[in-house]
Order: C-alpha cells, then structure tokens, then sequence
C-alpha cells in the first residue's frame, strides 16, 4: 500500500497545471504523447481502421467466393472432360470392334470371291481344255477322213478300169435322182 501513496505523493510534485511550459522530463512526454496519440489513432482511426478491415475482409470473402465458383466451375468442366473421354473412349472401342469386324467380313468376302474366281477360272480352263480336244479331234478327223478319202482314191484310181468307172457313176446318177424324186 505504501507504493500506492508514494505514486499519488510523486504526482503531487508536478508543476501546478495553471503554469505552461515545456517539460524536459522525456519519459514523461513520450508517455502522454504517445498515449494522446494513441487515443486520437483510436478516437478517430477506429471507424478508418473498421472500414480498411471491412474492406478488406469483403475483398477476402469475394476473393474465397471467386475461387469457390471457379472450382466449382473447373469441376463441372472436368466432370463434362471425363464424360466426353469415356464417349469417345467406348465410340474408339467401337470404332476398333466394327474395324475387325469390317476386316474380317472383308476378308471373307475377298476369300470367297478369289474362290469363285479360281472356280470360274478352273471351269473356263476345262472348258477351253475340252474345246481344244474337240478341235484337235476334228482337226485329226478331218485329217484321218482326208487321207482315207485320198487312198480310196487313189484306190479307186487303180482298181477301176472306164467301163467299173462308168457303171459306178451311173450308178450313183441314178441314185441321185432316186432322192430326187
């Protein structure tokens, strides 16, 4: 308690407020400087200070709000990203299937066509095969026909005298006109 009446003994020391001076006790000053001014900063900076705070607390909610929508957004574009991969990923699947399918259907198609092919090949090659054998048996014929034809001929030529010559002419005249007739 003693320094509790010490400290009120020491104020009164002070030079009576009626008097105007300057005061070189420098602790003394900072201290009321500083905290006049520290009440001024309050009295008047506070609504000044709540408004840069506000402001600032606005433009951080704004800013959090912004970032949220643009998240949201960039979700939504990611989600819409995903969907459109997995359609196209199954439209690539399909694509891939209906491709082997197409090439096996082709292939099929080429093989039985080649093998139709072959088979019309094989047919006109015995076609022309069997042609050339009648042809090449005509041609022989015609050739046997022509040399027996020749040799009975020649036959004919010297086995027969005018008179058997001329009985088989009128033979054969008569003959004729028998068809005719």
């Amino acid at each position: 308690m003693k320094n509790v009446t010490d400290s009120f003994v020491y104020l009164g020391r002070w030079p009576s407020a009626g008097s105007f001076g300057f005061n070189t006790d420098i602790l003394a000053t900072n201290l009321i400087n500083l905290s006049v001014v520290l009440g001024v900063l309050v009295f008047f900076g506070k609504g000044v200070l709540s408004d840069l705070l506000d402001n600032r607390k606005q433009r951080i909610l704004n800013t959090i709000r912004n970032s949220e929508e643009l998240r949201e957004g960039a979700v939504e574009q990611l989600e819409k990203a995903r969907t459109r991969l997995r359609k196209i990923e199954m439209e690539a699947e399909q694509f891939r299937v209906n491709g082997y399918s197409e090439i096996e259907r082709e292939k099929l198609n080429f093989l039985n066509y080649t093998a139709k092919a072959l088979k019309q090949l094989e047919n006109y090659k015995n076609e022309t095969i069997l042609f050339e054998q009648q042809k090449a048996l005509n041609q022989v014929r015609q050739r046997v026909f022509q040399q027996a034809l020749q040799g009975a001929l020649g036959t004919l030529s010297s086995c027969l005298n005018n008179e058997l010559h001329l009985r088989t002419i009128r033979a054969n005249i008569g003959m004729l006109g028998a068809i005719t007739d």
